[in-house]
This record gives C-alpha cells, structure tokens and sequence, in this order.
C-alpha cells in the first residue's frame, strides 16, 4: 500500500465511523479524527503517508508483531498508540 492509498483509506474509515469529526486543530497540514472530542486518528498530510491511531495496548503489540509496517506511535505514547507506514504488509 502506498502512501496516498494509506491516507485515503484510513481517512474514508474514519469518516464513516458514527459520530466522527475531522479537524485541522494542528493546521492545515494534520488531519485529527475525533469522536466526542477525543483523537483517535492523526494524519500528517506530508507525503509520508504515516497514520497514528489509538489502540487497546494488547492490540497495539500484537499488531506491531505481526505487520513491519506498523510501529509504535509517532511521536505518541508507544502504548497506546500505534503508526502505520506504507509498505507491503499492510
């Protein structure tokens, strides 16, 4: 999965989540995802197609575990959240 397919699928999943708001609280260049006020996704819209969610911690290992191409957090706490990057095992 490339960079501009991460972010427009992560992007579309968020939006169709019940209750869901985009922001731009950080600037034009971060999409932030909410619900009820509460961040649940971060897209910087570098380039870099990165893409920060929460994440049960049990879950946030085992992923990590399992797919190269998620890494703890950017720049987040690494227990609770996670970072999908573009690569081949997503």
């Amino acid at each position: 999965m490339d960079a501009a397919e991460l972010i427009a699928l992560a992007s579309a999943r968020a939006e169709e989540l019940p209750g869901s708001e985009r922001e731009n609280p950080f600037g034009p260049e971060w999409d932030v995802f909410k619900v009820r006020g509460r961040v649940f996704l971060l897209a910087p819209l570098d380039g870099t197609g990165r893409v920060t969610l929460k994440s049960h911690p049990d879950d946030a290992v085992a992923l990590r575990e399992t797919f190269a191409d998620i890494i703890p957090g950017y720049h987040m706490n690494k227990k609770h959240w996670i970072t999908l990057t573009p690569g081949t095992t997503l």
